[in-house]
């Protein structure tokens, strides 16, 4: 499961595998109304990123991402994300197939 190190008291070190991605992808599933916004957002703009430099302070779209660390890393100065690429597809991938129902929730027509 996902791991935060405090490196110190400005400094954060967290490391996540592909089971978190999944992990991250069953929470959305299960409450899509909330994770709407992150869910959309992390399916329109992760292809822009090459998928595995994404952000996801980039869109402000890190609820998902904070609920599976159980940590808000903003409270830091600076974090760094070592994630496996299998991670980012894994997560695309998921975000993908939640894309329609996640859009209509935010009132988006599909074309």
């Amino acid at each position: 499961m996902a791991k935060a190190d405090i490196i110190d008291a400005k400094t954060l070190k967290i490391t996540v595998t592909v089971d978190d991605a999944v992990a991250m992808i069953n929470e959305a599933n299960r409450n899509i109304p909330l994770y709407a916004r992150d869910i959309v957002t992390i399916y329109e703009k992760m292809p822009m990123f090459n998928f595995v430099h994404f952000c996801f302070y980039a869109y402000d779209s890190a609820m998902l991402f904070e609920q599976m660390l159980g940590m808000n890393p903003r409270a830091y100065t600076s974090f760094t994300l070592d994630a496996p690429d299998g991670f980012f597809y894994t997560l695309y991938g998921g975000m993908a197939a939640l894309y329609e129902q996640a859009s209509r929730q935010l009132g988006r027509a599909m074309a």
